[in-house]
C-alpha cells in the first residue's frame, strides 16, 4: 500500500504514524512547515498541496484529515483520479456539501470510508453482535450521555465561544453514529439547548429525543460544562489522554434484555420476565485493540476492493441527523428525517 495523509494536525499525525508502522506511508500533505519535519522523521515525501501530491505520486489511497470545510474539495480531487479515500469525521462541514460528492463517488465506483473509528472498536462490535443475535429481543429504548467538563482555558480560543462550536456539532456526531449502528436509522428528533452554564453565544448543554425507524425511542444528554464519568471518552479506555471511569456511556433496552456500553454489562431474566422477577447480570467478553489501527487495516482492504464498513452514505447520514438536532434545538420544533437515499 502507498497511502498519503492530507492534513498533519492531531488526528493526521496519528494516521501518519499508523501508516508508517505498517510500511504504507507514501506522503504527508500540509502547508505547515512543521509537517515537513514530521515527513522527514517518518521517511516519506512531503507536499504543501494535495494537487502537487496527486500529480507526482502513484497512490493506492488517501486519508483526508484536513479542516472539515475542505473535506469535500480534497475528496473530489481523489475521486477524480479514482483513488479510494478515508475521510475523517464529519464527512463535511455541511451535509448539503457532501451529498453530491457521495453520489459522484458511487457513480464512478470509487470507495469512500468515513472515519467513524469507534465502529472498529472490539467493544462496539461485540455489543452489535449481541443485538444482532437477539440477546436483547426487540430494542425498545436507548439512552446515551456525553457529559464532561472542558477546561476553562479551552475557550480562550474565540471561535470556541461562537455558534457552531458547541458540543452538538463538535462532539455529538460520534455518539449519534454509534446509536445508529446499534439501534437503526433515526427518523425524528426533538432537541433543547442551553448556554446557562457559561453564558457564551454557543450552547454548552443539550437534551435530545430520538425516534428510530424500528419504533424504538431514545434520549441523549450532552454537555461540555458538566463534571461526570458518563461519556465514551471516560468509559471506553480508548484514548489514554482521558482518565478511565468504570461507568457506561450508553444503555440499550429490549424486550428480553438490556446492555450497557462500553462496559458490556448484560441483564436478563433467567426464567419468567417481569418486574418482580430477579435479573441475572453477566459481562460480555471483548478483545482490546486500537480501533484506529483496525480502521487503517480495513481501509487497506477497501483499497484492495473490500466494501467499506462506514461508507460515504453512512457518514453523510450521521451528519444529517446532527444537523437536524441542531435545527430542532434552534427552532423548538420536531424535525423528521427521510430514510430514502
Amino acid at each position: 500500500m502507498r497511502i498519503a495523509i492530507f492534513g498533519a494536525g492531531l488526528i493526521g499525525r496519528k494516521h501518519a504514524e499508523i501508516a508508517g508502522r505498517n510500511s504504507a506511508l507514501a506522503a504527508i500533505v500540509d502547508p505547515n512547515p512543521e509537517s515537513r519535519e514530521l515527513a522527514d522523521g517518518l521517511g516519506c515525501a512531503h507536499f504543501s498541496t494535495p494537487e502537487d501530491c496527486l500529480e507526482k505520486c502513484q497512490l493506492d489511497g488517501v486519508i483526508i484529515a484536513t479542516p472539515n470545510q475542505l473535506h469535500v474539495t480534497h475528496a473530489r480531487q481523489c475521486i477524480d483520479k479514482g483513488i479510494p479515500t478515508l475521510i475523517e469525521k464529519p464527512i463535511a462541514d455541511k451535509a448539503a456539501h457532501a451529498t453530491a460528492m457521495v453520489q459522484e463517488a458511487e457513480a464512478q465506483g470509487v470507495p469512500i470510508l468515513v472515519g467513524h473509528h469507534r465502529r472498529h472498536n472490539a467493544i462496539v462490535q461485540r455489543a452489535r453482535k449481541a443485538i444482532e443475535e437477539g440477546a436483547l429481543g426487540r430494542i425498545v429504548a436507548a439512552s446515551g450521555h456525553f457529559l464532561l467538563y472542558k477546561p476553562d482555558d479551552y475557550f480562550d480560543v474565540s471561535w470556541r465561544r461562537e455558534p457552531g462550536a458547541g458540543p452538538i456539532f463538535i462532539n455529538l456526531i460520534h455518539d449519534i453514529d454509534l446509536l445508529r449502528y446499534f439501534v437503526g436509522e433515526i427518523v425524528e428528533v426533538v432537541a433543547m439547548q442551553s448556554s446557562a452554564a457559561r453564558g457564551f453565544a454557543v450552547e454548552d448543554t443539550a437534551s435530545v429525543l430520538l425516534r428510530f425507524e424500528t419504533g424504538a425511542l431514545g434520549t441523549f444528554s450532552l454537555s461540555d460544562a458538566a463534571v461526570s464519568p458518563w461519556s465514551w471518552e471516560f468509559t471506553a479506555g480508548e484514548n489514554a489522554a482521558y482518565p478511565h471511569a468504570n461507568a457506561a456511556a450508553y444503555q440499550i433496552s429490549g424486550t428480553h434484555g438490556a446492555l450497557s456500553v462500553p462496559d458490556l454489562r448484560f441483564w436478563h431474566h433467567p426464567e419468567t420476565r417481569g418486574w418482580w422477577e430477579p435479573l441475572d447480570e453477566t459481562t460480555l467478553e471483548a478483545d482490546h485493540h486500537d480501533p484506529l489501527q483496525k480502521q487503517f487495516e480495513h481501509f487497506c482492504d477497501v483499497c484492495r476492493g473490500a466494501a467499506p464498513i462506514v461508507a460515504g452514505k453512512e457518514g453523510l447520514r450521521s451528519l444529517m441527523v446532527v444537523e437536524a438536532i441542531k435545527h430542532s434545538a434552534d427552532s423548538g420544533a420536531a424535525v423528521k428525517l427521510s430514510t430514502r437515499d
